[in-house]
């Protein structure tokens, strides 16, 4: 199960960045990064497995924040013929549009809302999670505007994120596949 996404994660190079005076490892993969290229055979692999989970029934709309989310969202619409609906990070001024923060372990910055209303029922899609700095402020948010999120999934995990999120919010997230990161590689340390 997901095996063509995991072999890529233990293949995919590792190199060091800063951030805020700190060094640390960071992993480049198509399904974070978009580089090198995005095999669609692990996009299809991810969207049948998401599938399979059975979430996607009865669902108004498959949501993901700009942009990594966007690949695997479009995957998974063109198989299901569910609308994306994606989360912007730029501000468009349309009626009903809804601003929130996030603040990651890598930025921070502001997030809009559109096309999206109390009563939608929805499925969340990320690529990454490590400190669920994007997602939680978005959960609470779409809670706030009474939208409906039936479920959560975030094809790699990376640290504590999630046992945050459902400590705050209830809301269980699906991880594909959890990751260690150090200099000498990614390490698949866990997942569905």
């Amino acid at each position: 199960m997901l095996e063509k996404l995991k072999k890529s994660l233990e293949e995919a190079p590792v190199i060091q960045k800063e951030s805020e005076g700190q060094i640390y490892n960071y992993f480049i993969h198509p399904i974070s990064d978009g580089i090198p290229e995005t095999d669609p055979a692990i996009l299809e692999e991810i969207a049948d497995f998401i599938i399979a989970g059975g979430k996607t029934g009865g669902i108004d709309k498959i949501v993901t924040v700009e942009a990594m989310g966007i690949p695997i969202a479009t995957a998974l619409s063109l198989k299901t013929g569910i609308p994306v609906s994606i989360i912007r990070k730029r501000k468009y001024g349309l009626d009903g549009e809804v601003e929130l923060s996030q603040s990651t372990g890598y930025s921070k910055g502001t997030l809009f809302i559109n096309g999206l209303s109390a009563g939608d029922r929805i499925l969340i899609v990320d690529d990454v999670i490590s400190t669920g700095g994007t997602l939680l402020p978005l959960l609470e948010t779409l809670g706030g505007m009474g939208v409906d999120v039936a479920g959560v999934y975030c094809v790699i995990g990376r640290g504590a994120g999630t046992d945050q999120i459902k400590e705050k919010t209830g809301v269980d997230i699906v991880v594909l596949v959890d990751i260690a990161v150090s200099a000498n590689g990614v390490t698949v340390v866990g997942g569905v």
